[in-house]
């Protein structure tokens, strides 16, 4: 077997990580460091990385993650990514001491309970330098409802395997931002019922 089969692989990654590009390279174009929360399996890391080679990009996640992001990262050789470090959003221990220009997380907070989105915005202003950017990937609740048919049924099959899980509601979640003074920046629409929330540190 090749290390290339031995690689975790996630097929979202590998199908949103081309407009998710599109969508934030322009956002990042100031910024020297992004903190990626949630790395999952290190694709997006190495693919904005290589694209975006002006930023520092330092990858994170749960200890059990680490071994494939960092199959990912060897393959790629990139000068401007590390290695991933331990990160559990619910434990203040775990967040780094440095600050970064930009924070980027996908596909994190449906899989979050609602504490641990809590604890994320807690959190994450001790990592942001003034003026920082947050840019969260995923779905989103608005006004209480689905925005479609089939995230409803994602929502079920998230709660399914864990009934604290699920799509988080739009307004919740900005309301947690700006009491982390944190305001939004952009709400932009992405393919398949996805957005990206975009917020500023006011601070």
């Amino acid at each position: 077997m090749t290390n290339q089969q031995q690689k975790p692989f996630a097929q979202s990654s590998e199908e949103n990580k081309q407009v998710i590009l599109q969508a934030i390279e322009e956002l990042v174009h100031d910024c020297r460091s992004v903190l990626e929360i949630a790395s999952g399996t290190g694709q997006h890391a190495v693919y904005f990385a290589a694209q975006l080679p002006h930023l520092k990009w330092q990858t994170s996640d749960l200890m059990e993650c680490h071994v494939g992001i960092n199959q990912w990262l060897e393959e790629a050789a990139l000068e401007n990514v590390s290695a991933p470090i331990c990160l559990n959003v619910s434990e203040e221990l775990h967040w780094p001491d440095s600050t970064f220009d930009a924070v980027f997380s996908a596909n994190s907070f449906h899989i979050m309970g609602r504490n641990h989105v809590e604890d994320f915005f807690e959190h994450v202003p001790k990592v942001l330098n003034p003026n920082a950017i947050i840019m969260i990937y995923g779905p989103f609740n608005y006004n209480g409802d689905f925005t479609s048919e089939s995230n409803a049924r994602f929502d079920q099959w998230l709660k399914a395997r864990n009934p604290a899980s699920g799509i988080k509601d739009f307004e919740w979640c900005n309301w947690l931002a700006e009491q982390s003074g944190l305001k939004l920046l952009k709400d932009i629409e992405m393919p398949q019922n996805n957005r990206i929330l975009v917020w500023r540190n006011n601070r």
